[in-house]
């Protein structure tokens, strides 16, 4: 009986320390963190709505994510450090000023803004854990991103960078 009450023990750690993927989830790397998502889930939300939040975005000249400076060309050892300050501003600073007059399309927000705060978690604790560390360039990048974003009003940059939401996933799914 203890030898039994020992295997749950070990497997129960094993599976803190190793944790799987839900069904349907990736495991994605960036740099030392392991994050696992349901990227075809946040894609089917967005693909959604797509046309709708672009449709709302007024600033045609100006990109938040796309600036020659902004994802692009990230060292490995950095994509930890900006795919978690990303996801951050995402969840601090965007969802929160991405409601529209459409209760369809603030589900697939709120569905997507869901599953954003679930990977900033993940994100977090390999973060916590020191596995995470932010060299020059992707302070650099970051700030680049908030500029572009704080060069707008709030209402405008948000419906932007939900807008960009594409060039963000693109960005992660090639970081696999």
């Amino acid at each position: 009986m203890k030898g039994s009450h020992l295997l749950l023990c070990l497997c129960s750690f094993a599976c803190c320390v190793h944790p799987t993927p839900a069904a349907g989830n990736t495991i994605f790397h960036f740099g030392p963190c392991r994050v696992s998502m349901s990227m075809s889930e946040i894609r089917s939300s967005f693909t959604a709505i797509k046309a709708n939040i672009q449709a709302r975005d007024p600033v045609r000249t100006l990109s938040i994510l796309s600036h020659p400076h902004s994802l692009h060309r990230v060292q490995s050892s950095d994509k930890c450090c900006i795919i978690h300050k990303v996801f951050n501003f995402y969840v601090d600073k965007v969802f929160k000023h991405c409601q529209t007059e459409d209760t369809y399309v603030n589900r697939k927000i709120s569905s997507i803004a869901n599953s954003f705060l679930s990977i900033k978690r993940n994100l977090e604790q390999c973060h916590i854990q020191n596995k995470c560390l932010c060299g020059q360039e992707s302070t650099e990048k970051f700030k680049q991103i908030l500029a572009n974003y704080e060069g707008l009003n709030v209402t405008s940059a948000a419906m932007k960078s939900l807008g960009e939401l594409d060039i963000l996933l693109d960005w992660v799914e090639k970081s696999r």
